[in-house]
């Protein structure tokens, strides 16, 4: 179903909210919206996040990074309700004036640093511990390459796909053609490129890797919006392979948990602020 008959007003003005699933939260002005400070807690990094994809990315990173034995890695991660738009409280802006999840604040100096954008943040860390970026140039650059590949191509899958297949307030052929497509062809750049590499960046697991499999790792496995049939994503088997793969490691299992407020209750970490959470966490915690 789509309206064939609208004709776009020679200028646009918000007098209406869009509809959908998160028409409440959606406008097209930035700010806050109230005054919300954010909380502090013990660790050098403060996560501000949600277990989408692009939340767990970062606590995919960290949990990897304490893994590796960087101990200055550890962190605090507080839970951020997008649908009860605390994204727009006065201290999550502050962080991150985009008012998108996730966002990191560095107390490890002398002065703390906001570090948004979740391909930023996974570069941040990288660069900050000398960890999951190849030392080779060339490995590093691809590394790079897929990382920035994985920013640009992200919005087409959840914001294009996701949106018009899930959330919209009904079905429109076209769009949903228009991004089913596009998402078709980007998991083919991927099968085809992971036919020859073990990872993205070739043989070395790096943040391309962290940043891509929330993405279209999940799509190809367990699924995601519902149109895992839909985009019959059983096709893309080295996309398939590389992402078990990856699901598989012990670091991701728990970054992905992080935040999570959704899904199997064995699976959700609603905060974290201790590695000892993943043990001790109850369904108590889970509710807050």
């Amino acid at each position: 179903m789509s309206d064939e008959t609208y004709t776009p007003p020679e200028v646009w003005t918000w007098d209406q909210e869009s509809g959908g699933q998160f028409a409440s939260i959606n406008r097209p002005i930035s700010g806050p919206t109230h005054d919300k400070p954010l909380s502090v807690g013990k660790h050098p990094f403060q996560i501000y996040s949600l277990a989408t994809p692009n939340g767990q990315k970062v606590t995919i990173m960290l949990e990897e990074l304490l893994a590796a034995g960087h101990t200055g890695a550890e962190y605090d991660a507080w839970f951020i309700n997008i649908g009860d738009g605390d994204q727009f409280g006065s201290g999550f802006v502050e962080a991150n004036p985009n008012s998108k999840i996730p966002a990191m604040v560095d107390h490890s100096g002398d002065t703390p640093i906001r570090v948004f954008e979740s391909g930023n943040i996974l570069f941040y860390l990288a660069e900050k511990f000398d960890a999951f970026l190849p030392k080779d140039h060339a490995a590093r650059t691809e590394a790079m390459n897929w990382l920035f590949w994985l920013q640009g191509a992200a919005p087409y899958l959840g914001g294009g796909f996701g949106h018009f297949y899930a959330y919209a307030p009904f079905k429109m052929e076209y769009p949903i053609n228009r991004f089913a497509m596009e998402v078709k062809r980007q998991l083919d750049v991927l099968n085809k490129h992971l036919a020859n590499n073990e990872f993205l960046a070739g043989a070395e697991y790096s943040i391309a890797d962290m940043a891509t499999a929330p993405w279209y790792g999940r799509m190809v496995t367990t699924g995601a919006y519902e149109g895992q049939t839909f985009l019959s994503t059983h096709e893309y088997k080295n996309v398939i392979r590389w992402a078990e793969t990856i699901f598989a490691r012990p670091a991701v299992k728990r970054g992905r948990m992080v935040n999570a407020a959704q899904g199997d209750p064995s699976e959700q970490l609603r905060e974290r602020h201790d590695a000892g959470d993943f043990e001790t966490r109850t369904q108590d915690k889970l509710e807050g």
